[in-house]
């Protein structure tokens, strides 16, 4: 099961030595944060506008006017920020025993998880990444899934291939653990 710690932790907090053990995203990433964010943002501005021109079309409620220029304007400002500090606080290192992610806007989670635990790989790649370039790498557990999101396509599918391949590691030394113990 992924352990999630439930401390905040931002990057930019880390001793040197701590951020030196994560790997940042490219700049492609933030172009596709950025266009997601906004492909988002014009859903839900269109969902205002739909429920103003429908629901609030008598005059006399103010009150839904001023929530839906609030909702307006907190869009735009989300669409503007969030993809910055989602993209500056992202982060993860893989090592012999663990995959370790850091990502959030306003929550900041921490997933790390063990590499015994790891169960299936996937690579994805939505209509907005393609076009950036970049794939999410998803680790199924026992737990849940992690996902190391927007790695460029080359370096997802060398993460992946090295995953596999510990993996397979990990089942052949159990393999020959357990033959050794029924002998």
């Amino acid at each position: 099961m992924a352990k999630k710690k439930d401390t905040p932790v931002r990057l930019d907090q880390l001793t040197e030595e701590e951020k030196m053990k994560y790997e940042r995203l490219s700049k492609r990433a933030l172009g596709c944060m950025y266009v997601s964010t906004v492909i988002l943002s014009v859903i839900l501005l269109a969902a205002i506008i739909c429920v103003n021109a429908f629901w609030l079309s008598p005059k006399d409620i103010r009150i839904g006017e001023i929530i839906s220029l609030v909702l307006v304007v907190l869009i735009i400002l989300n669409c503007v920020i969030s993809p910055y500090f989602r993209y500056r606080r992202y982060g993860y290192h893989i090592d012999e025993e663990c995959i370790d992610t850091v990502e959030g806007y306003l929550f900041i989670e921490r997933n790390i998880v063990p590499m015994e635990r790891l169960h299936k790989l996937q690579v994805e790649r939505g209509p907005v990444a393609r076009a950036f370039g970049v794939a999410n790498v998803v680790v199924t557990t026992a737990g849940g899934d992690v996902e190391i999101n927007l790695l460029e396509d080359e370096k997802a599918e060398q993460i992946a291939e090295n995953l596999q391949k510990r993996i397979n590691q990990i089942a052949a030394e159990e393999k020959h653990g357990n033959d050794r113990n029924e002998i």
